[in-house]
């Protein structure tokens, strides 16, 4: 599957098949939550590097699938937020809009509607 891209008129359908890749790709939870890596102790042992390796290289595709996910011009206002986390949660209230952007979305659909009848 490859991952859709938002244009900013689809958010809808983008969050659900974006959360279903990132969820296939493992790379869901760095997005869900802004964790924290814990640096490595003294003299790691080989699983401690693996698990340290995975947890930082899971944060940094999911911030590289988010990227190649949006057009350019969305991508000029995320390259700045530092995870792939804080991405995620500006462009939701930013594309899918609280309720008062979604009722007047929906009053300019009825008046266009109205107008072409």
């Amino acid at each position: 599957m490859t991952p859709p891209v938002i244009d900013g008129e689809n958010y809808q359908a983008w969050a659900v098949k974006m959360s279903t890749y990132l969820e296939g790709h493992d790379k869901l939870e760095a997005v869900e939550r802004d964790y924290k890596i814990a640096p490595l102790p003294d003299n790691p042992i080989m699983n401690q590097i693996k698990y340290h390796e995975e947890r930082t290289t899971r944060k940094a595709k999911a911030k590289s699938c988010l990227y190649a996910t949006v057009s350019p011009t969305i991508f000029t206002r995320i390259m700045r937020l530092s995870s792939a986390k804080k991405i995620w949660d500006f462009l939701k209230p930013e594309y899918e809009g609280d309720e008062k952007v979604r009722g007047r979305k929906v009053l300019n659909l009825l008046r266009e509607f109205e107008r072409i009848l």
